[in-house]
């Protein structure tokens, strides 16, 4: 079956479906980003203290505790099982992109990967692994990067590349 580049083959109607819907996943996505600056930063210092807490720390201005089992299981577990669900959608879509099948390859299931490795690097942090804090900024970098030269692809594909067919219409 044929199927790189069907993207820019497909009916205008499907295309702006596609569109919209990667339109408000980025937007779901980068709010989360924003949420998680929001409450730990973006350095191992924060990432640290918002699953571990900060209670020796005096002269803290937000006092922060440790995560109980119950919100650490929590947090694992739905930010796997969603963020899954994000890079599989969002994979599916670009592998009808025209693009090379080893870039397609890789920036769909590396942040598969990353999603592994952050969120079991938050609880192996939580468990007292304190290096992981760097797996968890890297791998969380990474998906980030993926995810957002995915979500361009498909849009730049979906509004400036058509079909020869298309064009002689």
């Amino acid at each position: 079956m044929r199927y790189n580049g069907l993207l820019s083959t497909l009916p205008r109607e499907l295309k702006i479906f596609i569109g919209a819907f990667v339109v408000v996943l980025s937007i779901g996505f980068y709010t989360g980003l924003l949420f998680v600056n929001e409450t730990s930063t973006s350095s191992a210092q924060g990432i640290e203290e918002n699953y571990l807490g900060n209670e020796a720390d005096e002269e803290a201005e937000i006092m922060k505790f440790k995560k109980s089992d119950r919100e650490m299981l929590t947090i694992v577990h739905t930010h796997i099982l969603s963020m899954s669900f994000i890079f599989f959608l969002l994979g599916g879509i670009l592998w009808f992109a025209n693009l090379s099948k080893n870039l397609k390859l890789f920036l769909t299931v590396e942040p598969l990967l990353s999603v592994v490795l952050t969120f079991g690097g938050i609880y192996f942090l939580w468990s007292g692994v304190l290096w992981m804090k760097y797996v968890i900024i890297f791998s969380g970098t990474l998906m980030t990067a993926t995810f957002t030269v995915s979500s361009l692809l498909v849009l730049y594909q979906l509004i400036f590349h058509s079909s020869s067919s298309q064009l002689k219409k």
